[in-house]
């Protein structure tokens, strides 16, 4: 028995579902409360940047990540390991040039291969008395494959050590380091009082990869200890300069009558 056709009939649209978009990622910035366990900083070994912005990324996640917790300040050591080319390449960190509260803190292991360095930093990170933890390896090792990146990535998480590894003159490959950074210096603004004295350590940093954070490029100084846009792009208006305006600049003499006494009248 056949069936009859029925006359096809086109329906109305149904109207289309508004599905929520995911919300942005996050534009990285300092202080933020959430730091990762494990980032890589790709740099050049003729200047000290990546050591540099490694110690300034440190010290910024030391002291802002669980500022609800009350506790005093992190007091703990640092562990800062190199393997052999990185200390011929860059040198060793010289303690009179960091900052007073590290100098008597940080624990210093020379490595003389790359899978020694990577032994030293597996066996910091499962020390939960240190602050933190900071390499220095030079070049694209093979020791250092996404399989010891893993572990590095695993080891920081479970133990709650955070490691910040300085790959010098080395190109990225595959890593699970949770952010990744391209850094190199930056000329640093002058002085406010001083033209003569030295400026603030200052880098051109590129985040150009990261679980929770869109890419990036910042101009980044240290201000006293403190990790700062130097430049901001996001909010920085064409002509207008990043630095505050000198106070003896602005101040203006009084004539006759002084302010107070304008005030009073």
């Amino acid at each position: 028995m056949s069936r009859s056709l029925m006359p096809f009939t086109p329906s109305k649209p149904s109207p289309a579902r508004l599905l929520p978009r995911p919300a942005p990622e996050a534009r990285w910035r300092p202080g933020l409360a959430t730091q990762p366990f494990h980032s890589e900083i790709f740099a050049p070994a003729a200047e000290a940047s990546g050591a540099g912005l490694a110690l300034a990324l440190a010290r910024d996640a030391l002291t802002s990540s669980d500022p609800s917790s009350g506790e005093g300040e992190d007091t703990r050591q640092v562990l800062w390991v190199q393997d052999r080319g990185a200390i011929r390449q860059g040198g060793r960190p010289c303690l009179a040039g960091l900052p007073p509260d590290l100098r008597h803190r940080v624990i210093h292991v020379a490595a003389a291969t790359p899978e020694d360095a990577l032994f030293a930093l597996e066996e910091g990170l499962r020390c939960r008395d240190l602050a933190c933890v900071i390499g220095e390896i030079a070049g694209n090792p093979k020791a250092l494959s996404f399989t010891a990146s893993r572990r590095l990535s695993l080891m920081a998480e479970r133990h709650g050590v955070r490691l910040w590894l300085v790959r010098l003159n080395a190109a990225p490959d595959l890593s699970s380091a949770r952010m990744r950074w391209s850094v190199r210096a930056a000329p640093s603004p002058p002085p406010r009082w001083n033209p003569a004295a030295p400026g603030t350590a200052s880098w051109h940093a590129e985040l150009f990869r990261a679980r929770t954070h869109a890419p990036g490029q910042w101009s980044l100084s240290d201000d006293a200890g403190t990790l700062r846009f130097a430049r901001d792009p996001d909010t920085e208006r064409p002509g207008e300069s990043a630095a505050a305006p000198d106070p003896v600049s602005v101040a203006r003499p009084t004539v006759g009558r002084s302010l107070a006494a304008r005030a009073r009248a």
